[in-house]
């Protein structure tokens, strides 16, 4: 496969979440191996009858400008589940049989298993329908692939990690101290409930504690009452990038007490950044964090979450060790140097498969 090869990326960057920015960094790393370009398919956010009716015309308009784009030679789907997936699908349709291209469908999504899963004749014929039609199913990790490998060829379904620039979340922690950090939305799916109840339960037992909290949501009034009461606890509220990862730097332990995920970029950029991490055995988790990167526990559950913290706040020696590892099996594993190299590599398979069945 030539350099010159024109990826065309259906899905979105300008809007936050795990998608948009893998999307953002994909276009950056891949820029040297390829030219791409990114078809934006984003709904605009928000709820009730005036918002769906608003979201159906758009997702509509954007599906019918897309035939008038200029044929690339491999398109890159990123997609979720429900209705990603539905939409994803015309998508995978009109580029493998109208543009006759290769066609990578990327699964993302917290709930993509349930998905797979569902009792619905309707999501069962239109998974069918894509999965057939790709050329290939990138997971984000062994987990998702054997999950996914029930329900399409398994020879197409390949697993390529989520991954982070580790040069942009240097550590800068030089405390001996234990700092606590949780930057995510402030949701129900992410544990924040169960995070205030922890913290609010360890800021009681431990001294010398930080906490820095980061996100918006439905629980940003919980985590603005613990910083009331504790002068221990810091709510920043919705933070920038560039603020993010300023907390991720100087930081100790990250984080993420979710019922649902994928592979979290969130606990690829804390471990770059040289933290321990404490999450829970949802999606790919325990594949990434070890007994030797971290904690993982089982979601929902305020007490084994506080336990885990209290544990590695006791444990500076523990903390640090595990902040090397983290950074270790970023650097091999989990940046994008290694990850657009395999991202190249399979298009140029798939490339060389679609000239190959042409003879």
């Amino acid at each position: 496969m030539g350099d010159n090869v024109d990826v065309l990326i259906v899905g979105s960057n300008r809007t936050v979440g795990g998608i948009p920015r893998y999307i953002d960094q994909q276009v950056e790393h891949l820029s040297d191996n390829v030219t791409t370009r990114v078809y934006d398919t984003e709904t605009p956010s928000g709820s009730g009858p005036l918002w769906v009716v608003l979201a159906v015309f758009q997702t509509m308009f954007t599906a019918l400008r897309f035939p008038f784009r200029r044929r690339p030679d491999i398109v890159h789907v990123h997609t979720a589940h429900w209705f990603s997936f539905y939409r994803a699908t015309f998508y995978i349709l009109f580029s493998r049989y109208i543009w006759r291209v290769p066609v990578v469908v990327h699964i993302h999504g917290s709930s993509f298993d349930e998905f797979l899963t569902a009792n619905s004749i309707v999501a069962q014929t239109i998974q069918r329908i894509g999965f057939h039609a790709c050329s290939s199913v990138i997971t984000l990790s062994d987990y998702w692939r054997e999950l996914v490998e029930t329900h399409t060829n398994a020879d197409r379904v390949i697993a390529i990690q989520n991954a982070v620039d580790p040069e942009k979340y240097a550590d800068s922690s030089d405390t001996k101290d234990q700092t606590i950090v949780y930057v995510s939305h402030l949701s129900e799916r992410k544990g924040a409930a169960e995070f205030a109840t922890a913290i609010s339960a360890l800021v009681d037992q431990q001294d010398g504690l930080t906490v820095h909290v980061a996100g918006s949501g439905q629980y940003a009034d919980r985590i603005e009452q613990l910083e009331d009461e504790y002068n221990e606890v810091n709510y920043h509220g919705y933070v920038s990038e560039e603020k993010k990862r300023d907390l991720l730097a100087d930081g100790t332990i990250f984080v993420l007490p979710s019922y649902a995920e994928g592979l979290p970029i969130a606990i690829l950029e804390a471990m770059a950044a040289g933290n321990a991490i404490v999450s829970t055995s949802v999606g790919s988790i325990p594949e990434v964090i070890t007994e030797d990167r971290g904690r993982v526990i089982e979601p929902g559950d305020p007490s084994a979450l506080r336990t885990a913290l209290q544990s590695l706040c006791r444990s500076n020696s523990e903390v640090s060790r595990m902040a090397v590892r983290n950074q270790e099996i970023v650097q091999t594993k989990y940046n994008w140097e290694c990850i657009a190299s395999e991202l190249y590599d399979t298009y140029s398979e798939l490339l060389s498969r679609d000239i190959e069945s042409e003879r």
